[in-house]
């Protein structure tokens, strides 16, 4: 799988910024067919730290409403890296 593929986006919230830093876990969001060890290696190349551990839930899409049609939002992964004690990414830094 492409390196710059597996991961799609960060996901910044108010869970996500805490888990960052009490935890030191980073949350994206992935391409659904990436393994684990594709998203350590994607992780550890692009921003250059070691991970220590990553996990991986499957998010089913919400069903909703428009009108009487009803639609469903698109499935899609989860990962939460878990990054080696003293090291960062730079990038969310001054979020």
């Amino acid at each position: 799988m492409d390196l710059y593929s597996v991961i799609i986006r960060p996901i910044v919230t108010e869970k996500s910024t805490t888990a960052k830093d009490e935890a030191n876990k980073y949350i994206f969001e992935v391409d659904r067919r990436a393994t684990k060890v594709d998203i350590r290696h994607a992780v550890e190349k692009m921003f250059r730290v070691k991970v220590a551990e990553v996990h991986t839930i499957n998010i089913s899409g919400k069903r909703k409403r428009m009108g009487r049609i009803f639609g469903k939002r698109q499935d899609w992964k989860k990962a939460i890296v878990t990054l080696a004690p003293g090291t960062s990414i730079d990038i969310f830094e001054g979020v």
